[in-house]
């Protein structure tokens, strides 16, 4: 039925509402010859296309990365006979197997990256709560944390109405008529089904909802889903 639909709508490509293993991606789209991919892929690149921060773009490769290691597809038949030496394949390794061990070694490479960018955010953070409160935004993607931030600060953080508009953390400061000050900041939003690598990536970011004094919990009062939406971001935040 998918492969007659799919036909009918002349569609080029078919996206799962789940996260499908390797085997099943491999198997659906030779069943149906036409290109297939699932929920985390489609999120991860929407996560790619918005990421402007390098910390961001680490975040993204990095979870891009582990996802793609058990999905690369080769050929063992095509061997290798290069001699074995430091640096280089050894003889009857497949292109397969060095594109796996390159990925691995990158995927080392970004952790120990995120774990500096980690160290030094945290730091950060608690040099920011030494002299000031920290308030935190959090919320479903796409529910107005961008807009309540801009509001409530006289900035102009860039707010659009589509999926992740806001990928990395914003600090600003606010005054209240006390001549009090804190920071406030606006965080990645939520989704239902979010990639657990992508939950791993972010933990950096994740970690400001827990340094918060004061969190500001967003939602879209005229959301069809706003019962799951508050459920699904209650749940992450607690």
């Amino acid at each position: 039925e998918v492969k007659e639909t799919a036909e009918n709508l002349s569609a080029d490509l078919i996206i799962f509402d789940l996260e499908l293993s390797p085997v099943q991606n491999f198997s659906i789209e030779k069943a149906l010859n036409i290109d297939v991919i699932d929920r985390t892929i489609l999120i991860m690149d929407i996560f790619a296309q918005r990421a402007r921060t390098a910390e961001g773009k680490l975040q993204v490769e990095l979870a891009q990365l582990q996802y793609m290691l058990p999905r690369l597809k080769g050929s063992y038949e095509s061997m290798s006979k290069l001699g074995g030496g430091i640096g280089t394949r050894g003889p009857g390794e497949s292109k397969l197997e060095t594109d796996k061990r390159h990925i691995r070694r990158k995927i080392s490479y970004l952790k120990k990256k995120l774990e500096q960018v980690d160290t030094r955010r945290k730091n950060e953070r608690e040099k920011l709560k030494r002299d000031y409160k920290l308030i935190t935004i959090a919320g479903y993607t796409n529910a107005g944390k961008s807009t309540l931030l801009n509001s409530l600060t006289n900035s102009e953080v860039y707010v659009e109405d589509k999926l992740f508009a806001t990928l990395d953390p914003s600090f600003r400061m606010i005054k209240f008529e006390d001549n009090s000050v804190a920071y406030i900041v606006d965080t990645v939003g939520f989704i239902r089904k979010l990639p657990h690598n992508l939950i791993d990536a972010f933990k950096s970011t994740l970690d400001i909802i827990k340094d918060a004094d004061l969190l500001l919990y967003v939602c879209d009062t005229s959301s069809p889903e706003l019962s799951n939406e508050m459920s699904i971001s209650l749940n992450l935040i607690n």
